[in-house]
């Protein structure tokens, strides 16, 4: 393939360069259903202290969606004016007021520019990628199951307090994954059901009841990457046969546990940085202007600098924080394929 430097033919393409500064994914940035009730000498400082009351709580959501538990204890102690300067602002709902009393369900929005500085600051890795990321749950007790703690994991419960989005096999595709292996798995006995699902990332819960606990296990099978394990604990304090009852904790503990998993692979090393040189074809306007989109908005992607285009073909040089596998998986979450043939990289859009 020839490559001319930004040739006249696609210069109106050129008019739509990625922006030298990635944006950042602003959901991840915002912590609804606060609730705020707060009493104080009048309704306007009722209303003061509960806004800034509120902030706080709200702060820790954030940092624990966008870092590993292991880094809970390391969350910054921030006063109110620093809260203030890493805000963007709030809405309110479900208000009521008083001459003395305030009480609402804040959402507050964090300035993700800010945030990301804070959390580089201090030395934290942090995640950007946990919302948009598709896991495919598979229900294992300890085999593949249709049943109770299937049920359980697909609650409404169960996916309210989950932050990674998900989704358990039909009932056909349980059945063709009834063979499944907890420990041999790999991702090529789960893609066919995981792209069906449109998930990145496969996780296998299985859930184990002995001498009155439940173990949860948690094995993370995603393409390209070799698979991720770990375990949580959930105490039963009847028997055996009431263990069920314990499985709304279990499916709690193990979709945390998915999380942690996930965010082990896109944390972003705030020391890591790569520069990656891509060639991309171009099949139109719109799925140019698309991908351009796609790469403005993942916080990984630090800069993209178009060198050359052709027609039909651009070459972008993508500068990225991260490692390379933290780059393609947050492109595959975006719908976009990063792969190396014969030592050049080439980035196609995807489903």
């Amino acid at each position: 393939m020839r490559l001319s430097f930004l040739l006249p033919v696609l210069a109106a393409l050129a008019l739509l360069a990625v922006p030298a500064v990635a944006q950042s994914q602003n959901d991840l940035y915002t912590v609804a259903n606060v609730h705020v009730d707060v009493t104080g000498k009048s309704s306007t400082e009722a209303f003061t202290n509960a806004i800034a009351g509120g902030r706080p709580q709200a702060f820790q959501i954030l940092f624990r969606r966008l870092t590993q538990q292991k880094d809970w204890p390391r969350q910054p102690n921030l006063d109110t004016a620093a809260l203030t300067r890493i805000s963007r602002g709030y809405n309110v709902a479900n208000e009521r007021r008083s001459t003395t009393r305030y009480v609402a369900d804040v959402t507050y929005i964090f300035n993700p520019d800010a945030v990301s500085r804070l959390l580089r600051g201090v030395g934290i890795a942090f995640t950007s990628a946990a919302p948009s990321a598709h896991i495919l749950v598979i229900p294992m007790s300890p085999n593949v199951v249709a049943g109770a703690w299937a049920n359980t994991l697909a609650s409404p419960a169960a996916e309210a307090g989950a932050t990674l989005p998900y989704s358990l096999p039909p009932a056909d595709d349980l059945h063709a994954l009834a063979s499944l292996n907890f420990d041999a798995a790999q991702w090529s006995d789960v893609a066919a059901a995981a792209s069906k699902a449109h998930a990145v990332a496969a996780a296998l819960v299985q859930a184990v009841y002995t001498r009155g606990k439940i173990t949860v296990n948690v094995r993370l099978l995603a393409p390209n990457q070799a698979p991720t394990k770990t375990s949580a604990e959930v105490a039963v304090t009847a028997n055996a046969s009431a263990a069920t009852t314990a499985y709304p904790a279990a499916a709690t503990a193990g979709l945390a546990a998915i999380e942690d998993l996930w965010k082990a692979r896109v944390t972003l090393d705030p020391t890591q940085r790569g520069r990656l040189s891509v060639d991309m074809r171009i099949a139109s306007l719109q799925q140019w202007g698309d991908a351009q989109a796609a790469l403005a908005g993942l916080p990984q992607v630090t800069g993209v600098t178009l060198v050359a285009m052709d027609t039909g073909y651009a070459r972008l040089l993508i500068a990225y924080t991260g490692s390379q596998d933290q780059l393609r998986d947050a492109l595959a979450a975006a719908h976009l394929t990063l792969a190396n043939r014969a030592g050049q990289w080439t980035l196609a859009a995807g489903d």
